[in-house]
């Protein structure tokens, strides 16, 4: 399957292989092409090219009994031979890239086109631009509103793609220290070391047992009842069993389902079968990020396989996650996590909310406009004037986009994201380690946990206490004298050989401590006991290897016991059995006696060692493990070693011992706060009925007079079974609710209790369930479940791989940490969602109001962008690091069903939305009376800011700013500033937030050195009483210097020449003719005529036109080459002519041939202030 391997005659394979060879006489290709082959070609390959097995140890220059030297340089030179054991993973994305996808948001791409149409259009110079050429003080700023937009854009991709940046380096930092983690334990020197994945290499002997993920290929040296899982391979789910004579390979990714043995590592990395797969996927090349095209090109590569060798092996995309992360890539998890369902619903409904608003805003301008201007002024189409239109078009577009903004909730998944990774980087210290981001939220809606026993209740030290040893029931561990000699024997010898011998008793790391137990706990407590009758089992185990057992039938879930066999020099064989005692004893036929000789044991006996024995132990919450032996004499010939129903029967009973775990101090006190949570919890142990009732009440999870349900597996299976032998839903659902302990019970049973609990409908929110699990049969279960924990010490790497979260200290209250954390998650996003949801509907309404009574939205898109990108991403920050209270676990879980939005949250929304609704309404139509300022309403196209609409939005900004303060609590509770000075990012970033907009709002009008700047006429020269009307007057048409070229194209297009002459004709009497007309920009001019006491609007004629320029003055800012054009009279008689106060228009009439019939003969110019009220000004603000 390897692109490189080697396929032709046996002849010239071997001798390819042994063409360039190094310093090794085995080649890279030819261990590549040795673990193609399976079965019998495999074998057949070994023998001919190597012998046997301890051959190809030979070639590799290893020892099949003491593995390699273990020396850095001949490590280092296996590494640069045959590769080092990693698969190299995908390369991160760029952070450009990552740019580019922010950009690819559909809200950024609408803002985007709108700013550069804006920006486009400001810069558009009409090809008959008539008279001279224009001052360079006419390039107006008119660019600045579609630069702001595209710097908002910027400013959102560039923090969404560094957040998408920094999530991507934590996930990957999870992902190399749950690698890191990985050892696998070797033979190096004759030593048994455990060494980090990546450190094994080619030539090593590795020892493999139950649970085991393989980390590189390899052949079986020697293997005990070793089966294996090749599904992640294969496709095949049936165990394979591996043995010298039948299949020794064994490939990396797979699992060991069953037995023990000892394999030569004879690939690694790249060069493995994993490897090879990954790397045929492009696992090592960054040219497929996607993971439903990664899938699919899993799968087109295995019909490949098919299809090119059929001999070939088919295979399959790996399940495993033992190198790297794209394997997890390649197999998202389960479906989405409640909130994520919940999240993509609310974002759905609020989208379209949004777009048929900003839809509606847009229509609703538009056809203002087209109405207001062709019909109501019945202005005709000019042809000249069309970039005006295109103007005030993009400007209802910006509007309109400015509303979708608005309802958007930019900062929700920032504020998931931050929330979830603050939460997983706090989870770690509490020995949480998350795997998959979601199931942190998940645990927080759990309902119910399904816990195993052993080491997650319990501390997972076992000690022997009790034993009934012949014919006597010791209360604790007897004294060796005490037991018969041929006993104690046998008792010694059956441990020493029948306990794994990677299960082993340490001397203690601290002097004073207690001795390390390695391995199996179980098997250690009866290593201990050993100890403890003061013999040493190390001296079996040296007399009797591991090479030399003759058969072992290892634990499993099935036969819960487990047996080896010796050959005796005879050729007679014993075999020593340790199992469940009530398991064990039925199939007991004698017991050994206190003078050292068996006797019968009959059923009847049975019985009573039942009733008097194992009970009572049990009851105390002991485990009680049955340890019995049975000879085969020479005479009988050879049993038939795989009929183990016929080898597992006639035993002899050598003694009964009783195990005591002790529940982990802290266990109960956290079980009663997660029953007053409103989390179930129940016990799933493997353990016999009385010992689990026992810890059951010892932990809390059962009072004595409770109501509850104490069964074994048997009598599980018996109820939830029609006679037909099916499960049924509804026979689940009368049992589980009362379920409390589970004893006696498979994986099977463990994976149907999971999904029976999952699946049901009886109880009104589905149940949201958490499993434990460490062993290998657990990940069905583990996968099932919502949220799966494995755990960190005593769990297989199946158990891990299958898991979301991983308990690194194997603790119960670990998980009650971790639910706090959910609840927390939720709360977190929750707060945020309160407080991003009133800021959407206020300015949502704001904007749709003010554009469709104003003609404009009073909450610029910049603006807008301004409040989502500063408010709402320091406030998901913000929010999103609250730290969670104990009082989280004082509430019921929320549930699956239960809406994002509670009616508390919803309450604070409405009423906080209808306060702040209030305040901007009543400033937006009657601010410029409070303040006494000039109205910001109805501004023309291309106005500056006016000190109305500054006030509107620093206004509503700080609302929001204070809202955040109210979003801390989401439950009704009174006391919003409860523990505010505990999180100090929160404190910092509303300060911050409130010193930002306090600065970038200040107006310019404060700033008296900028605005004298720019005057011709030198204050000295103007009389002091005067001063100060014209510093009114001044700030009043301040804005009008920065008029935009709209005005310009507009009166250009409409200018007649004869307006002209007839305003030179007016004013020849007091004033000097002057040749450029007035540009909107000079308007300053005619208020320092204005004012003085020579001239007096009153008394002109009423039929004069109000238009004026620079009489000498000769300032550059006011100064204007440009040649201007004004309306014919007839067109300008009709128009509505608006005065501007600070750029806001105030519609008016204004009467140019005759009087006008309100004022009696006094224009109604002259009835209001002196203001700039030309027929120029009032063509270009009547839209």
């Amino acid at each position: 399957m390897a692109s490189n391997s080697i396929r032709g005659s046996k002849r010239g394979r071997h001798a390819q292989a042994n063409h360039d060879v190094g310093d090794f006489n085995c080649s890279l290709k030819e261990l590549r092409s040795l673990m193609e082959l399976r079965g019998p070609e495999g074998i057949a390959r070994i023998q001919e090219c190597y012998g046997d097995v301890e051959g190809l140890c030979t070639r590799l220059r290893t020892s099949p009994i003491n593995g390699l030297g273990g020396h850095a340089d001949d490590i280092a030179r296996r590494k640069e031979e045959f590769g080092q054991n990693v698969i190299p993973p995908k390369k991160p994305k760029t952070f450009l890239q990552l740019v580019w996808e922010a950009l690819q948001d559909v809200t950024l791409i609408i803002l985007e086109v709108a700013a550069i149409i804006s920006l486009g259009l400001s810069f558009y110079r009409p090809p008959d631009a008539a008279g001279g050429v224009e001052d360079e003080g006419e390039a107006d700023a008119g660019w600045i509103e579609g630069a702001a937009i595209l710097l908002s854009v910027v400013c959102v991709v560039l923090v969404t793609a560094f957040n998408d940046w920094s999530k991507e380096k934590q996930f990957r930092g999870l992902q190399s220290r749950i690698e890191q983690e990985q050892k696998f334990t070797v033979v190096r020197g004759g030593q048994v070391i455990q060494v980090h994945v990546a450190e094994i290499v080619v030539g090593d002997v590795a020892q493999v047992k139950y649970g085991d993920l393989l980390p590189a290929d390899g052949v079986l040296i020697q293997g005990n009842d070793l089966k294996i899982d090749e599904s992640s391979l294969t496709g095949e789910s049936d165990h394979v069993k591996k043995t010298l004579d039948n299949d020794p390979m064994l490939l990396s990714g797979t699992h060991v389902m069953e037995g023990s043995g000892k394999i030569l590592i004879t690939a690694v990395g790249v060069n493995s079968q994993t490897g090879i797969i990954f790397t045929l996927l492009g696992a090592g090349e960054d040219e497929d990020d996607d993971e439903e095209e990664k899938k699919n090109k899993q799968g087109k590569f295995v019909n490949e396989c098919k299809s090119q060798d059929g001999a070939g092996v088919e295979m399959q995309a790996l399940n495993s996650d033992d190198e790297g992360e794209e394997k997890k890539k390649a197999h998202p998890k389960k479906e989405k996590s409640v909130l994520q369902g919940k999240l993509t619903k609310l974002a759905v409904q609020i989208g379209k909310a949004g777009l048929f608003m900003s839809g509606l805003t847009v229509i609703i301008l538009i056809t203002l406009f087209m109405v207001d201007t062709f019909w109501i002024q019945g202005l005709p189409w000019i042809a000249d004037c069309t970039p005006i239109y295109i103007q005030f078009c993009v400007k209802f577009f910006i509007i309109g986009v400015t509303v979708l903004v608005v309802a958007v909730p930019e900062g929700l998944p920032l504020a998931v994201t931050i929330s979830l990774a603050y939460s997983v980087k706090k989870m770690m210290k509490d020995n949480n380690l998350v795997r998959h981001l979601d199931a942190c939220e998940t645990m927080g809606n759990a309902t119910a946990i399904c816990s195993d026993k052993t080491g997650t209740l319990t501390m997972n030290r076992m000690t022997v206490v009790q034993a009934y040893l012949g014919d006597r029931h010791y209360r604790k561990v007897p004294e060796s004298d005490l037991i018969p000699g041929k006993v104690l024997d046998l008792l010694i010898m059956g441990i020493g050989v029948n306990c794994a011998y990677t299960s082993k008793i340490m001397s203690p790391e601290k002097e004073g401590g207690l001795p390390r137990q390695v391995g199996n706990k179980t098997e250690c407590a009866l290593l201990g006991f050993v100890l403890d009758l003061r013999r040493d089992y190390m001296t079996i185990r040296n007399e009797i290897p591991e090479e030399k057992l003759f058969k072992v039938y290892t634990f499993n879930s099935v036969r819960k016991s487990m047996s080896t066999v010796l050959k005796n020099a005879d050729g007679s064989y014993r075999m020593f059995s340790k199992g469940a005692s009530e398991i064990l004893l039925k199939k007991c036929c004698k017991i050994m006696t206190a003078s050292g000789e068996a006797k019968v044991f009959k059923p009847r006996d049975r019985d009573d060692v039942v009733k008097n024995v194992i009970e009572p132990m049990a009851s105390e919450g002991l485990r009680t493990i049955c340890l019995a032996y049975r000879d085969f004499p020479p005479g009988d010939g050879e049993p038939d070693w795989e009929n183990e129903t016929d080898i597992l029967t006639g035993l002899t009973c050598l003694c009964v011992v009783g195990i005591e775990d002790p529940v982990r101090p802290e266990v109960p006190d956290a079980i009663k706060r997660c029953q007053r949570a409103g989390i179930t919890v129940r016990m799933v142990t493997g353990d016999n009925i009385n010992t689990a009732r026992a810890i059951a009440s010892k932990c809390g999870i059962v009072h004595p007079g409770d109501d509850f349900l104490c069964i074994d597996g048997k009598e599980f299976n018996r109820r939830i079974r029609n006679p037909l032998g099916e499960i049924e839903q509804e026979r689940i659902d009368k049992i589980w609710p009362k379920l409390r302990v589970l004893a006696r019970s498979s994986p099977t049973d463990k994976h149907t209790l999971v999904k029976g609990i999952m699946d049901s409908t009886v109880l009104e929110p589905r149940q949201v369930v958490a499993v434990t699990g460490d062993g290998t049969n657990d990940g069905p279960a583990l996968k099932k479940a919502d949220v799966g924990f494995a755990m960190g010490i005593a769990g297989t790497d199946v158990a891990k791989e299958a898991s979301d979260i991983i308990l690194t200290d194997d603790n119960f209250s670990s998980i009650v940490k971790a639910v706090m954390w959910g609840r927390n998650v939720y709360d977190s996003i929750s707060k945020f969602l309160q407080f991003q949801l009133t800021v959407n509907v206020v300015a949502v309404i704001v904007a749709f109001t003010g554009a469709c009574i104003t003609q404009d939205s009073p909450l610029k898109a910049v603006q807008m962008l301004w409040v989502n990108l500063i408010m709402d991403t320091f406030a998901s920050l913000a929010l999103a690091t609250e730290p969670p209270t104990e009082s989280l676990l004082l509430r019921k879980p929320y549930g699956r069903n239960k809406p994002l939005i509670s009616r508390t949250m919803m309450k604070n929304i409405l009423g906080h939305a209808v306060y702040q609704l209030t305040v901007i309404f009543t400033l937006l139509f009657t601010g410029e009376q409070i303040f006494d300022i000039d109205s910001g309403r109805y501004a023309p196209l291309h106005a500056p800011p006016s000190e109305h609409y500054t006030i509107v939005f620093n206004t509503f900004v700080m609302m929001q700013l204070f809202n955040e303060i109210n979003a801390r609590k989401i439950h009704g509770e009174r006391n919003v500033f409860d523990g505010i000075f505990k999180n100090m990012i929160f404190c910092s970033i509303v300060f911050g937030t409130f010193i930002i907009q306090v600065v970038t709002t200040v107006p310019t009008s404060q700033l008296k050195f900028l605005k004298s700047a720019g005057h011709g006429t030198q204050q000295e020269e103007i009389p002091e009483d005067e001063m100060e009307e014209m510093e009114d007057l001044d700030e009043i048409d301040h804005g009008e210097m920065e008029m935009r070229r709209g005005q310009v194209l507009w009166c250009r297009g409409l200018g007649r020449i004869q307006t002209q002459i007839r305003v030179v004709n007016a004013f020849q009497d007091t004033l000097s003719p002057y040749e450029g007309l007035e540009t909107p920009e000079s308007r300053n001019s005619i208020h320092n005529f204005m004012t003085t006491p020579e001239f007096r609007i009153e008394d002109s004629e009423p039929q004069i036109p109000l238009i004026d320029d620079t009489e000498g003055e000769d300032d550059a800012p006011t100064k204007r080459n440009a040649a201007q054009t004004l309306p014919p009279p007839s067109m300008l008689a009709t128009l509505p002519s608006t005065p501007n106060q600070n750029n806001n228009a105030v519609d008016r009439i204004i009467p140019f041939y005759k009087e006008s019939p309100k004022t009696g003969g006094i224009p109604q110019s002259a009835a209001l202030p002196p203001r700039p009220g030309s027929p120029l000004h009032s063509l270009e603000t009547s839209l």
